[in-house]
């Protein structure tokens, strides 16, 4: 029926705002909650309940929010506010990380600083300026969300109070033997000019030359006598990194696999067996012959002149040789790789690193010093050739590993930096592991593989803008000065002024008076390096949870992106892991990434990204806040224009359903107007029980973090259980029945027990439309009118539950199935116009007779006709089908008897037979007399 219908019955229109038109009004609630208060209401409300804590990772503080982000806070305040509906205190602090190269190039981009010509002080002050001016726009854009959080008093890395608490953290690490410096190759970023840690790593597609070098042997050590020229013989390694040849120290075996002396074009090559065929087709040699075979083991402490520089190649052994690609024969250059350091270190070969800082090779480089390291390859690739020391060479593409930051490719540098060993507790990090509940359970997997992979972790940048590292050096011996008390002074230092005070005192000022290294003297330098961004939030489990008295440690939850096992998630579990002995949470929850239509990540470059604070203009916030709880978070999420087109019909759908009760249900009072269960009919009694069952649902998905499945569970009881059948059925009560007539109080009472729990299911997702619901409908004493946010989750009724009640509707459902299909084809063929023209007759026998019959008075209301009539199967009229759902009946539809009731639309014979009323029907007339 079309509300047209209920303006011909002259039923009072109330004009009920629960309109389009969301980007105009939401603001005008974020206004109250804020002159409320709501944050710090609700805490009140809650405060003798369990706690329920979820910690907030800290995003970026360099620029506005985007997508990701938005997905991230609404999926964070969707579990907040369920928490507290559902009897939780739920104190809720948002944070910021604020320090970092991002921010650096962004203060040296905007404000046209040079930080080693103003100095560290003035650089760092503009670096925090320019953090906290986007601090304050994501935290404006955030509250523009609708996220409910404490949003005054956020914690923010850069803060005096955090980054003691950090240098607290690293003396405990450094005081159980977790923090040492050395010597060791680590990802280098020779844009950003700076170590990262494997966090920091990104990889992307590369296409580069793959080369095969011959490193001719100068000492054979007897073993090619009598088969071969020594001077012949070539070791022959293949790489893809041709700029790391200047570093080149060692030739590396596997003494397991065997390897084939191969003679070619009147020179002999030493290769692994395996990779014979394959390395002689690279170099476009068919005609070559097997001379000799020997095992790895056999050719060690053999010496090979390098191809270029005046120094020797030793043979060498390590078992992380492999035979997936290339010759067999590895590249060991130990200023360029993990493996190649560490099996140096075993044969005492010393390291070489002839690349700077910014990537140029230096003196130790030869004849290439000075150039750019990837300009370096051409020109070593034309001198191997000139040499004739290049075998072969080939384009490949493969996965490169480039810098998150600058989007750069890195490269791999020997330097001296502070590690976190992680091997030291790496046991007890997988151990607790375990203990934490992985949400989806794959995590679990990922995270454990990481770290039982990792290497240990490179803490220190050489850079400005961050946490210094807190350490002391001797001027005379240079022996660092780590103790209990130097610790407890800087952090006493930072947070009384900050950081800052680093670069603004010396060391003498800092360090308490009398302090002395181990070789008497007692004046000292201090580290110039500051500490990896990952090492400050991935101390706020420390600085944060365990320091603010409304929170605790380990929290309840963690929540953020898939890329976050080996970043948060992982700096936070290894930090506490090392000082603490635990994980900082009992459960983590991941979500996947936001992409297009098209399974493409969203991005300006691809120009495919959508800005959330163009959506919020277009549809408001709560459209976003519905493609969240719409979406399978545990994958990458989809979003689109035309999704979010598709989205806000649905949401249009529950909201007309919200509309539609608040109209019927206008004046009703809840503790004065109710009718009892027990007093209704079973139509109402149905509803109840679909209501409850829905209830049970929900809570279900949002205590699993389903959101999704919420979100398809309310959706469609609006849509069929609503829409399509209880509230369309009833609408004859409501506006054909007196006003205060227990049929018309009884669809009232059920219509506001099921807003009342929708409202408040709705809340978590929907926060501004179940707001403007709140305050237009009517409340029981006890609820708090001020705000939805601040009443309790609805409650399960068992009386409800009535399993039998179910059974029997799902009957009566599925014969008006079959009776609207049979209208559906009535109308098409002109027989009727509205259903209520209609007089249907259902044929039937046995059971099915009896069950019809059973509900005969019943008929004309759940088909919503006029007339209805049940009959023997055998007096059906022949061609009418068998019913699709009850195969066992027959429905026939014609024109119904009579005239039309002006007042309730429904055809009766009894029209016009009423003097007073000659255009009512008996039950109208009644009604209006």
């Amino acid at each position: 029926m079309s509300e047209d219908y209920g303006k011909t019955l002259n039923l009072p229109q109330t004009d009920f705002p629960m309109r389009a038109g969301l980007p105009q009004r939401e603001p005008e609630f974020l206004q109250k909650w804020e002159e409320m208060d709501i944050y710090h209401k609700q805490l009140e409300k809650t405060k003798e309940k369990p706690a329920f804590i979820l910690h907030d990772g800290p995003p970026y503080a360099n620029g506005g929010i985007h997508l990701g982000t938005s997905l991230n806070k609404i999926l964070k305040d969707i579990v907040v506010k369920y928490h507290s509906m559902s009897g939780y205190h739920t104190p809720f602090v948002p944070g910021w990380d604020t320090h970092g190269l991002p921010i650096e190039q962004r203060a040296i981009k905007e404000l046209g600083l040079k930080r080693h010509e103003v100095g560290p002080v003035v650089f760092r002050e503009a670096c925090e300026g320019f953090a906290m001016k986007y601090l304050d726009i994501q935290r404006n854009a955030f509250k523009r969300l609708g996220v409910r959080a404490d949003w005054e008093n956020p914690y923010i890395t850069l803060k005096p109070e955090f980054e003691a608490k950090q240098v607290e953290v690293f003396g405990e690490m450094c005081k159980k033997g977790h923090i040492y410096k050395g010597l060791k190759p680590v990802y280098w970023c020779p844009d950003c000019e700076t170590a990262l840690a494997e966090a920091e790593i990104e990889y992307a597609d590369d296409t580069t030359l793959s080369i095969y070098v011959k490193f001719q042997v100068r000492d054979d050590k007897g073993v090619f006598g009598g088969v071969a020229d020594k001077e012949k013989v070539n070791f022959v390694i293949w790489t893809t990194t041709t700029w790391t040849l200047p570093a080149n120290l060692a030739v590396c075996l596997n003494e397991g696999f065997e390897y084939s002396l191969v003679k070619a074009n009147g020179e002999y090559y030493v290769f692994a067996t395996e990779l014979v065929e394959n390395s002689m087709k690279a170099a476009g040699i068919s005609a070559y012959e097997t001379v000799a075979r020997y095992q790895g083991k056999e050719l060690e402490g053999i010496l090979c002149r390098h191809p270029f520089l005046d120094r020797d190649s030793v043979v060498i052994l390590g078992d992380h040789v492999t035979l997936e690609a290339g010759t067999g024969c590895v590249h060991t250059a130990p200023g360029h790789g993990a493996e190649d350091f560490i099996v140096c270190q075993k044969y005492k070969i010393p390291t070489v690193v002839p690349v700077d800082s910014k990537g140029y090779l230096t003196k130790e480089a030869g004849p290439f010093a000075g150039l750019y390291y990837a300009k370096s390859n051409a020109a070593i690739i034309e001198r191997l050739t000139q040499d004739e020391r290049l075998l072969a060479s080939e384009k490949i593409s493969h996965q490169y590993p480039h810098c998150w930051r600058c989007k750069e490719p890195i490269i791999f540098r020997a330097t001296e930096q502070w590690f976190a060993s992680i091997d030291s507790f790496r046991e007890d990090a997988l151990d607790a592991i375990k203990t934490v509940k992985w949400v989806p359970e794959w995590g679990q997997e990922r995270i454990t593989n990481m770290v039982r992979d990792r290497g240990d972790w490179c803490i220190s940048r050489q850079r400005i803008w961050g946490v210094p590292i807190p350490i002391f050096y001797c001027r005379d011996c240079g022996k660092e000065l780590i103790t209990d008390e130097s610790i407890k002074a800087v952090a006493d230092i930072f947070r009384q002024k900050g950081s800052n005070a680093w670069y603004a005192m010396d060391a003498s000022e800092i360090l308490p008076k009398g302090t002395v290294c181990s070789c008497g003297h007692g004046e000292f330098t201090k580290e110039t390096d500051i500490m990896d961004v990952w090492f400050d939030s991935g101390s706020s489990h420390a600085a944060v949870l365990e320091t603010r008295d409304e929170l605790s440690s380990p929290a309840d939850l963690y929540l953020e992106g898939s890329d976050q096992h080996r970043g948060w998630f992982q700096s936070s579990l290894l930090t506490s892991v090392a000082t603490r002995g635990g994980a900082p949470y009992k459960k983590v929850l991941t979500h996947g990434y936001v992409i297009d239509e098209e399974k493409r990540k969203m991005s300006k470059s691809l120009g495919n990204g959508i800005d959330p604070a163009d959506v919020i203009k277009e549809y408001g916030a709560d459209i976003l806040r519905l493609w969240v709880a719409s979406s399978d978070y545990t994958t990458d999420i989809k979003i689109s224009k035309d999704l979010l087109k598709q989205l806000s019909e649905v949401y249009r759908k529950i909201r007309n359903t919200a509309r539609y009760i608040l109209g019927n249900i206008n004046g009703f009072n809840p503790d004065t107007d109710s009718v009892d269960y027990s007093e209704m009919n079973e139509l109402d009694k149905w509803a109840l029980y679909k209501m409850t069952n829905l209830i049970k649902k929900v809570n279900e998905a949002y205590s699993t973090y389903e959101f999704h499945m919420m979100f398809h569970a309310i959706h469609n009881f609006c849509v069929v259980d609503m829409s399509n059948f209880y509230l369309d059925i009833i609408k004859d009560r409501l506006y054909t029945s007196k006003p205060e007539s227990k049929e018309r109080r009884a669809a009232q009472t059920v219509m506001y027990e099921i807003l009342q729990s929708l409202v408040r299911m709705l809340t978590p997702v929907l926060a501004f439309t179940t707001e403007e619901i709140w305050q237009f409908m009517p409340h029981r004493a006890g609820d708090d009118v001020e705000s939805v946010q601040l009443n309790n989750w609805p409650e399960i009724n068992k009386k409800y539950m009535d399993a039998a009640l179910a059974e029997k509707w799902d009957k009566i459902l599925a014969l008006r199935s079959d009776v609207s299909k049979a209208l559906e084809v009535a109308r098409a063929n002109k027989t009727i116009g509205h259903s209520l023209n209609a007089k249907v007759t259902i044929y039937a026998d046995g059971a099915d007779y009896d069950f019809v019959k059973s509900i005969e008075s019943e008929l004309v209301t759940i088909f919503i006709v006029s007339a209805a009539d049940i009959k023997k199967l055998q007096e059906a009229p022949a061609g009418i089908p068998n019913g699709e759902e009850m195969t066992g009946i027959k429905v026939e539809v014609e024109q119904a008897p009579g005239e039309k009731c002006e007042r309730c639309w429904m055809f009766s014979e009894y029209v016009g037979k009423d003097e007073n009323h000659p255009t009512l029907c008996r039950r109208c007339s009644e009604v209006v007399e």
